[in-house]
Formats: C-alpha cells, sequence, structure tokens
C-alpha cells in the first residue's frame, strides 16, 4: 500500500497522446489526461513529461527513456505505436521488441507501467474502404502486441474500447483522432481507477471546462493542421496501399482464370 507521505515521480513516454494534443489551456498549451493524473495524486509529486507528437516506439527506447532513467519513476505511461501503425514499414515484431525493451529497463527502475488499447479510428472517421482495411488491420496488430506485453509483464492496461461512449463524438478532437479535452478527462479519471486498484492514493481530480472553438476556429484548424497531416500519413502508407490493391486485382484476375478454365 502506498501512503500519500511518499514522494512520487511520475513520468510519461510516448506520442501525440501522451504529449496531450487535443486538449488545450487558454494559451494554447497542450495539458492531456497525464497532466489531469499528476496533479490528483496524494503524495508530493515530481513530473516529467518526455512524450512528443509523431514519436514512434524505437525513439521512445532510444532517445525518450534514457532521459527519464535516472528520474526513476515511480509510475510511467508509455503510450506509443499509433504512428508506427502510419508507416510504410509498419512490422508489429519489430514494435514488440522496442516496447518489450523499454519495459524491462521500466521495470528494472522499479516502475509501474501504464499502457492503453487503441481505439477503433474507423467508428469516427469515414475512411476509402482501402485504407480503412489496412488501418483496421495495423490497429489489431498492434494491439495483440499490446496484450501480450500486458501478459508478460503485468502492466497496468486501460481498454480503451470498452470505456462507456468511447465513440461519442463529444469526447474527441476536431481531427477524430486524438482525444479532445474530455475524452483526456475520461483516459485521466480512467487510469486513477486502475491504480486506486494497486493501492495508489489520489485526491479528487479538478477539471477545467472545454475551451470551445467557433466553427471559423475549427475549419482553421483543420486547414492548417488536420489536411497536412491526412495528406502527408497517406503518402507514408501510399506503397503498402499499392500492395493491397495490386494484391486484390491479381487475386480477383486469378479467379475469373479459374472459372474460365473449369467451364472450358
Amino acid at each position: 500500500m502506498k501512503t500519500a507521505t511518499q514522494e512520487l515521480r511520475f513520468a510519461v513516454l510516448g506520442d501525440s497522446a501522451a504529449f496531450g494534443i487535443g486538449d488545450y489551456d487558454v494559451n494554447g498549451n497542450p495539458r492531456g489526461w497525464a497532466h489531469y493524473l499528476s496533479n490528483a495524486f496524494a503524495s508530493p509529486i515530481q513530473y516529467l513529461n518526455v512524450s512528443r507528437p509523431g514519436a514512434k516506439s524505437l525513439e521512445v527506447r532510444d532517445i525518450q527513456f534514457p532521459k527519464i532513467r535516472d528520474f526513476k519513476p515511480n509510475i510511467c505511461g508509455l503510450i506509443v505505436g499509433g504512428n508506427d501503425i502510419l508507416r510504410n514499414d509498419f512490422n508489429p515484431n519489430r514494435i514488440y521488441a522496442n516496447l518489450k525493451s523499454t519495459i524491462i529497463e521500466l521495470q528494472k527502475i522499479n516502475s509501474e507501467i501504464l499502457m492503453l488499447e487503441l481505439h477503433d479510428p474507423t467508428k469516427l472517421l469515414k475512411l476509402p474502404k482501402i485504407l480503412e482495411h489496412i488501418l483496421t488491420k495495423r490497429i489489431n496488430n498492434l494491439n495483440e502486441v499490446i496484450y501480450q506485453l500486458n501478459e508478460e509483464f503485468n502492466i497496468v492496461l486501460l481498454k480503451t474500447r470498452s470505456l462507456p461512449d468511447i465513440y461519442s463524438k463529444s469526447l474527441w478532437h476536431i481531427d477524430r483522432m486524438h482525444p479532445g479535452t474530455k475524452g483526456h478527462q475520461v483516459l485521466a479519471l480512467s487510469f486513477r481507477d486502475l491504480l486506486l486498484l494497486n493501492g495508489w492514493k489520489f485526491r479528487e481530480i479538478e477539471f477545467d471546462q472545454p475551451i470551445q472553438m467557433s466553427s471559423s476556429e475549427k475549419r482553421n484548424w483543420m486547414l492548417r493542421n488536420g489536411l497536412p497531416w491526412f495528406f502527408k500519413r497517406s503518402f507514408d502508407l501510399f506503397p503498402a496501399i499499392a500492395f493491397l490493391i495490386s494484391m486484390e486485382l491479381i487475386g480477383n484476375l486469378l479467379s475469373s482464370m479459374k472459372s474460365l478454365i473449369s467451364r472450358s
């Protein structure tokens, strides 16, 4: 059992979901679920977030973790994988190796590790069928990696897909890929509930009201940030999409040839 008098060190590694993209204060600075959680521990706390939007699992292993090694966090959020999915060189085995190595190093310094299951973005976004097929397959592959790591290392795993109303648009940022303010708050509450089961002590989590965006602000955000991000990732994935389309066309051609042969 952890006492409220112990000083706690809380660190966060990962990508934009760890960094807080989708939740901003009045000055436009990202906050996110880890910010809310760090402010709610009953113990005195030191908080260090070295995550970066765009980070992949290799960066977390080789660049981010060394920044927190000497900090020796009691608890560490490890939220990464979404950017690995959106690259043409996607390889679940490589992601598994990167995350496993990071987890082993974290456990060497006695960190309790927080991870989360990836949601299904196809429930929020209308995508071309071939892109939806690729994305769904890759997300499922990544989640299988996370489930395997959970079995091996007994991490604190948040089953995001099981959260009530998780696909309500009110919980998501305008890009529908990142949690919005309410979504980050739900993640903070959910991680708190899991940590309570492990004996960590918390005060009530205090939340600010979400910053409301006008229609013109949302439109400008999409033009400035959303569309460039989407097109960049589409180009990253284009070789994989082209390969799958080619395989589907070849499969259809072979089926047609078999039908012609069987009728002759």
